[in-house]
């Protein structure tokens, strides 16, 4: 499965292997408290079309980061 709007990601971070799991939506309905991040961010960009083992690197204030992708859900 791919990652597409309305996707339920769940990525760890591949440095401190932190696990975060994000729904994307539209601008509107993104809230970080919630787990909803902007299909705009910069991080919904990067996991756009990929798919679970995939990594990704996302610019960061403190440097990229980068992330596999662990699960990909559709609910």
């Amino acid at each position: 499965n791919k990652v597409v709007f309305g996707a339920r990601v769940t990525v760890v971070d591949e440095e401190t292997e932190d696990k975060k799991t994000y729904r994307i939506v539209g601008q509107y309905e993104a809230d970080m408290k919630a787990g909803t991040i902007s299909v705009s961010s910069p991080v919904a960009k990067a996991l756009m079309g990929k798919k679970v083992g995939d990594s990704v690197e996302v610019p960061a204030p403190g440097g990229a980061r980068v992330y596999e992708i662990a699960a990909v859900k559709f609910a």
